[in-house]
């Protein structure tokens, strides 16, 4: 549908007046350039908030043009963690961890960060709600099918959710003077540096908060200290975002970026043809080449911490035995996969871990081996009879993930499994409880480098899988606590051991396919570096025209 012309009006320059200065006005004031980039979702919750937004789509919206943590990640290395809000931290004991603010950051609204926003930001207002920070091994219960549009400024259900999934112990923060703050947690924590760094760790405006009118009214233009702010929000179509000239890092180097959503691949790719964006995302690997034959483009990209995943819900009658999900992760053929839709572009890694986690990786560990027969013998020992298995799915919300899913349900096929794609639109309809929810497409990332970050964070007691009751198994729920608390770092190390034994062999949760890779299209006359990862690294140091 066409949009009216006054439409387009008011919404560049906020007033049918505004828009009507003269253009050499407006060029005078700045005359930085403005981007488009192609994207295939903005937002799955329709809003610009962490605690809501826990995807790999918003990773690339949100960071780092608009939230910033006290411990930042380094987009462009090895993803490490390097001082943002906080130019230095230490420990006091293994339950507190001491940061030194830095002075002179301005939010979006221009007012300066102090100690007072971010103990605000950890607070039960915004954070926690009616929470206990010492219920580790207690699951917040969510439905998981929800799009936030409540009127009030009630915490919608998730967040508190998604705060304990991110701090399941943390007490409080204590200011010390203006500039510093103390973070007290009720248990040891090795990973207090870590968790400060994560996704959902980041620091908001107190002021910008407490006036926004609803809670989804803050959700969808929240006030940060990024390079960018919120200019407008249309869900489902754009997000534009505008330079902030009192960011601490340095004038941003661009005027305006534009996020459009553009599900399809091919939209995306004529796009970038015409000169309509300046950058399209998540390509498959197969449409490089294709791409690259034109020397004015480029693509940039490779693996990521992130894997795919195929989750289990253990309620269907069909998956209440193990030795049928056993089966499923023995049918297979992972490298074929690669090979055959990731044109070799990624790997097959060693189980739900990263190298990153450094003596914490398990280097013996793999993935249950492709093995059709002992899938046929787990399935013939389980009783199985053919039954139909759903298997819901959206339309390439991941790289290649419908022609994965096709080549899956024949390999499942193959050694007897009876396994049925189920369309659907959104997240909502793939989470939801109602009857039918077997198996689903998932990915989890690593925010940092040790397995709380991940295997607990996306399948302990208060992980997404834990909380939509899919899945739950009481020793894992036992050791997920142990792993969260204990200091004995070789004792750690075993207990993740046993973690990986139970969610991906005895009882599988999920079953890895191969390690998820990004792969973003760009005019190649802009000097700009895809980072390691979802985010796309938009301030001064990643920028040239």
């Amino acid at each position: 549908m066409m949009t009216p012309r006054r439409s387009l009006l008011l919404g560049a320059g906020g007033a049918l007046g505004l828009s009507a200065l003269p253009r050499f006005a407006v060029a005078q004031a700045d005359n930085r350039p403005s981007i488009a980039i192609a994207v295939q979702k903005i937002s799955n919750s329709n809003t610009l908030e962490v605690l809501r937004e826990q995807s790999n789509v918003g990773e690339r919206v949100l960071f780092s043009s608009l939230w910033e943590g006290l411990i930042g990640r380094d987009w462009l290395g090895g993803l490490g963690a390097v001082p943002e809000l906080a130019t230095e931290w230490r420990r006091i004991s293994d339950q507190v961890v001491e940061l030194k603010l830095r002075q002179g950051v301005k939010f979006h609204n221009g007012d300066e960060m102090t100690a007072e926003d971010v103990v605000f930001t950890f607070g039960p207002e915004r954070m926690f709600g009616d929470t206990n920070p010492t219920a580790q091994g207690r699951t917040i219960s969510v439905s998981g099918d929800r799009i936030p549009t409540r009127a009030g400024r009630d915490l919608p259900a998730e967040v508190p959710a998604v705060a304990r999934r991110s701090w399941p112990a943390l007490e409080r923060v204590e200011i010390v003077d203006k500039y510093t703050v103390r973070f007290h947690n009720a248990t040891p924590d090795v990973t207090l540096e870590g968790r400060l760094s994560r996704y959902g760790s980041q620091i908001i405006s107190k002021r910008g908060y407490i006036e926004a009118e609803t809670w989804f009214e803050w959700a969808r233009k929240p006030i940060l200290t990024g390079p960018y702010k919120v200019a407008e929000f249309r869900p489902d179509q754009l997000l534009r975002l505008v330079a902030h000239d009192e960011y601490w890092g340095g004038r941003p180097p661009l005027r305006e970026i534009r996020f459009i959503e553009v599900p399809e691949v091919s939209a995306r790719v004529n796009m970038l043809r015409s000169g309509e964006v300046q950058f399209a995302c998540d390509i498959p690997p197969d449409q490089i080449g294709g791409i690259e034959g034109d020397r004015r483009f480029e693509v940039q990209g490779g693996t990521i911490l992130n894997h795919r995943l195929t989750v289990f819900d253990k309620n269907h009658p069909q998956l209440a035995d193990a030795r049928i999900r056993r089966a499923f992760t023995h049918a297979i053929d992972r490298q074929a996969i690669v090979d055959s839709l990731w044109s070799g572009r990624t790997v097959v890694p060693k189980g739900l871990q990263w190298e990153y986690y450094g003596d914490m990786f398990v280097s013996d560990w793999s993935v249950p081996k492709y093995d059709p027969a002992e899938a046929q013998r787990l399935l013939k020992e389980a009783g199985y009879k053919g039954d139909p298995i759903p298997y819901r799915l959206l339309n390439n919300y991941y790289t290649n993930q419908t022609p994965t899913a096709q080549v899956l349900v024949e390999m499942w096929k193959q050694v007897g499994l009876n396994v049925q794609i189920e369309m659907k639109e959104n997240w909502s309809q793939i989470l939801s409880r109602e009857p039918g929810r077997a198996v689903r497409d998932w990915s989890n990332s690593a925010p940092f480098n040790d397995p709380v970050s991940s295997i607990v964070n996306q399948h302990g007691p208060n992980g997404q899988q834990q909380q939509v009751g899919e899945w739950s198994n009481d020793e894992m729920n036992r050791l997920s606590v142990e792993l969260e608390t204990s200091t004995d770092r070789a004792r750690r190390k075993q207990v993740f051991r046993r973690m990986l034994e139970i969610c991906e062999r005895e009882d599988p949760a999920y079953t890895v396919l191969h390690q998820n890779a990004t792969f973003t299209a760009k005019r190649r006359d802009i000097g700009w570096k895809a980072a390691p990862a979802f985010a796309m690294d938009f301030r001064a140091g990643n920028w040239k025209s």
